[in-house]
């Protein structure tokens, strides 16, 4: 079974490798996954299947950026089950060759070896200015 540091691992690589059909199984089939930075407040995420559709509902970022997650800093907790990890993707935007930086930490509770909750702290305005999509996000802002 794969500890909380293993299982964190595994989802960062696996998102910067763009492998996202093996993402969902790292989560329990009942989670609760919250992006508290998200401009847009997006519901949270509950079910493995809900993060299926989230991870695959969009084209692959591994066909949009070339990343990898560096810095990484992981913090063990008093409780077992719990980390903070700090860290960020850098990379580039593959249609242009800009590098980009998108800082991130997750507080991750994982139980048997697969994640049951987390909230994900992620630059959303660097995320969207490396997407290309800065005015429209602030457009888009009540």
């Amino acid at each position: 079974m794969r500890t909380p540091k293993e299982v964190f691992l595994a989802l960062v690589h696996g998102v910067a490798a763009g492998r996202v059909d093996e993402l969902p199984g790292l989560y329990a089939e009942e989670t609760n996954v919250v992006h508290p930075f998200d401009p847009f407040r997006s519901p949270p995420l509950r079910t493995r299947a809900a993060l299926r559709e989230h991870f695959t509902s969009r084209p692959s970022s591994a066909l949009t950026f070339d990343r990898e997650p560096v810095d990484v800093t992981i913090h063990e907790t008093a409780d077992p089950e719990v980390i903070v990890a700090e860290f960020a993707y850098r990379g580039t935007v593959v249609k242009t060759g800009e590098p980009f930086e998108l800082p991130c930490i997750f507080v991750l509770r994982v139980r048997d070896g697969q994640i049951v909750e987390s909230r994900d702290y992620v630059d959303h305005l660097a995320g969207a200015r490396a997407r290309g999509q800065l005015a429209d996000l602030v457009a888009a802002l009540p």
